[in-house]
């Protein structure tokens, strides 16, 4: 299976991932192999305007190789005979029914508001308007 790629990637040796995530259970070539670069990485953290100092950067690239490769394998199974779900398992409605209470006086909220007029709360005015 051929993973199709939508950016074009810095191929320097300086920018590749060298070393696999602690926690990695796959090979050190499968993360050695990731087609995902610092630069690449860099390029996100300004999207997202983060600014990220070298060792976060070394960190975060190696991570995202692991994240990427997982789902890389994960894209590779065949599950074409399981229905899709979208939670691993089933819910179920925990919501209380309807049911009409009685609430709080008008009167006595708006007699406890620190400002009242015509039934309703009175608020000051923010947008500047007359």
């Amino acid at each position: 299976m051929q993973r199709r790629e939508a950016r074009r990637f810095i191929d320097t040796k300086r920018d590749r991932v060298e070393t696999p995530l602690a926690y990695d259970y796959r090979p050190m070539s499968a993360a050695r192999e990731s087609p995902l670069t610092r630069a690449d990485v860099v390029h996100v953290a300004n999207l997202a305007r983060l600014a990220l100092s070298d060792d976060e950067l070394d960190r975060l690239t190696t991570e995202l190789a692991g994240i990427l490769a997982h789902a890389q394998d994960i894209s590779a199974l065949d599950l074409s005979g399981l229905p899709p779900t979208s939670h691993p398992l089933p819910l179920v409605n925990v919501f209380r029914p309807d049911k009409v209470r009685p609430g709080a006086d008008r009167s006595e909220v708006l007699a406890m508001a620190p400002a009242a007029e015509s039934d309703r709360f009175r608020v000051p005015k923010i947008l500047g308007e007359s």
